[in-house]
């Protein structure tokens, strides 16, 4: 008995939704978040990307800009030097979300870690 593999399917038929899976065909790949940088902040390019291991460095650099730029913005504030209090909120926000994401990618890596600790074992 040989198996061949599914060689595109023309079709859904009458499946509900089925439509808006086309939709979906011209999407590439997400690399990263992107953002934009508000109006008062500086030094911060508002990207956080990470495509690879190799990467992870820079990625630690973006995120230690975006932390420091929301703390810069954050002093403005306080001390009312800066215009709209929106852009402190956008770049803690940033930071944030950044944030959280480097976490995750951590606890991702050293769950891989462990388990292919686990799988030599």
């Amino acid at each position: 008995m040989s198996i061949s593999p599914i060689a595109g399917i023309a079709g859904f038929g009458g499946v509900p939704g089925a439509s808006a899976v086309n939709a979906l065909s011209g999407l590439g790949g997400v690399t990263g978040a992107a953002g934009t940088t508000p109006a008062g902040a500086t030094g911060a390019t508002g990207a956080f990307s990470l495509t690879s291991f190799a990467d992870a460095p820079a990625a630690v650099d973006s995120l230690q800009a975006l932390q420091s730029n929301a703390t810069a913005l954050g002093i403005k504030a306080v001390t009312g030097d800066l215009d709209d209090v929106h852009d402190y909120t956008i770049a803690s926000s940033q930071a944030s979300v950044a944030l959280e994401l480097t976490v995750a990618m951590r606890n991702k890596a050293v769950e891989a870690f462990t388990e292919i600790m686990r799988m030599q074992a």
